[in-house]
């Protein structure tokens, strides 16, 4: 007959070991707790970014009009013009009147710079006429137009900087 005593069954079944394997587990679980947490958070700034990117692509049309409507008015700086000779800054001013109801966030900076373009357009000189001389008079008046298209060009800009600094800020959120 055999009798047993008090050896150990099998390696590795000792009290010792057995609580190092428990600790050990519980330290991967944690860890996998963790990292699945940290996963999640991950997900949701992914998330949060890739929302932010779309909504953001709303801007982009309006912003690269802004953009080209200030180039337009600083090219005609100090320069009296004519209606024919602003042409892109009207068709611009179209293109913005078209969005201006759709985009809600910018809304009253684009109808502020649609009025301002109409403002813009009003102070158009005449058309030359086919006179060799200019009355005093009549270079009176185009000297003031002229006093007054630079006024309405100068409001422009400050309307159209405006309304770009609402989208920069709208863009940071």
């Amino acid at each position: 007959m055999t009798t047993m005593n008090s050896t150990t069954l099998a390696i590795g079944t000792s009290a010792g070991s057995l609580a190092a394997s428990i600790a050990f587990s519980f330290l991967m679980g944690a860890l996998a707790l963790y990292t699945l947490l940290h996963h999640q958070e991950v997900l949701a700034w992914m998330k949060q970014i890739r929302q932010t990117d779309t909504e953001n692509t709303a801007y982009d049309e309006p912003d690269q009009w802004l953009a080209d409507l200030y180039k337009a008015q600083c090219r005609r700086a100090k320069k009296p013009s004519r209606a024919e000779d602003m042409d892109d800054i009207s068709q611009t001013g179209d293109m913005l009147r078209g969005i201006t109801d759709h985009i809600e966030a910018v809304r009253p900076e684009l109808a502020k710079v649609v009025e301002r373009v109409d403002d813009y357009l009003d102070t158009a000189l005449p058309a030359p006429t086919a006179a060799l001389k200019v009355s005093f008079q009549d270079h009176q008046a185009q000297l003031a137009q002229a006093m007054k298209q630079e006024a309405a060009r100068a409001d422009l800009a400050q309307a159209i900087s405006t309304a770009r600094q609402k989208i920069t800020l709208l863009r940071r959120g």
